[in-house]
């Protein structure tokens, strides 16, 4: 594990800040793929996507109590398994635990879903958002616990509409919402399908700013190849004249260009503007795996 404890060493110290300590998944320290390490204060998640030896994560409990004086817990999700399920390695967890992020803080759900409700990998798109969104009017897509809305709604915007068909996952983004004490009444909250719902976010619109996040696949609700096309060819008529969008591409399997080679064909009168990938906590041994984030604008 000499890999993996150099990794957190160029870490700390930590602060009340969440933070990726070791990020496995982007293949650049062999023999550890399949494991992931955050930083929750005050707790640590070790995230393992197989089974690892008791003795090797029982070293890995120990190292992480020696180095971070305010540990209060090591926890293991196995999402190997079915539900997912989290296990206390070592030490008491609090009754809740946020990740905390500019500030901003947004709940987990250890041991209750497969996903935390929360990526640390968009943190430079929500901080992206955060610059763009001043009086602005958002729409949020597949807006999951809506951590781009409350960082929209922390720095100024006029309005936030959040829709995603995951009735519990924007309950989880309601909390998110009282927990930055954000005045309710500009945020709304859509239990609703994406594609069958055009017509009446059209009469929401036009909006400012609009957020396309969407699974990089989810059953029959959002498959990439498949429904990307979809999306883009009603982008214009939820936009504004002048309007930017931020589109995030998930799939691994997917390089940056197959979205940008979208825009360019469906959308030719949309700018790049910038695009990005998580940073420097979250290395890739290949550049066009892991998450991409567009941004595009359209000037009136």
């Amino acid at each position: 594990m000499k890999c993996v404890f150099q990794e957190i060493e160029g870490r700390l110290p930590l602060s009340t800040e969440s933070k990726r300590l070791f990020h496995g998944r982007g293949h650049c320290f062999p023999g550890y793929e399949d494991i992931l390490i955050d930083w929750f204060a005050p707790v640590v998640l070790i995230t393992l996507y197989s089974p690892r030896d008791q003795s090797e994560l029982g070293q890995l409990s120990r190292y992480l109590q020696q180095q971070i004086s305010r540990l209060e817990a090591v926890l293991v999700q196995q999402r190997y398994q079915p539900d997912s399920p989290v296990a206390c390695l070592a030490g008491n967890p609090p009754d809740s635990v946020d990740a905390v992020e500019d500030g901003r803080h947004f709940r987990l759900r250890l041991g209750q879903a497969q996903n935390i409700g929360f990526f640390p990998d968009m943190g430079v798109g929500r901080n992206l958002i955060a610059g763009l969104a001043p009086g602005k009017r958002v729409l949020n897509l597949f807006a999951y616990s809506c951590s781009f809305s409350v960082a929209a709604l922390t720095a100024g915007a006029e309005e936030v509409v959040n829709v995603d068909m995951n009735r519990g996952a924007l309950e989880l983004g309601r909390l998110n919402h009282r927990l930055n004490d954000i005045d309710l009444r500009k945020a709304s909250f859509l239990p609703l399908e994406v594609f069958r719902s055009f017509k009446k976010l059209s009469s929401l619109g036009p909006f400012d700013l609009v957020i396309c996040d969407p699974p990089a696949y989810q059953g029959k609700s959002f498959k990439a190849e498949r429904d990307w096309p979809k999306l883009l060819r009603k982008l214009p008529s939820l936009l504004a004249g002048s309007a930017d969008v931020l589109a995030c591409l998930n799939g691994p399997h997917l390089s940056p260009d197959f979205l940008q080679a979208m825009f360019d064909e469906l959308l030719p009168q949309m700018m790049l503007i910038a695009k990005f990938q998580p940073g420097e906590d979250f290395p890739e041994a290949e550049e066009h795996r892991g998450v991409w984030g567009f941004h595009y604008r359209r000037s009136g």
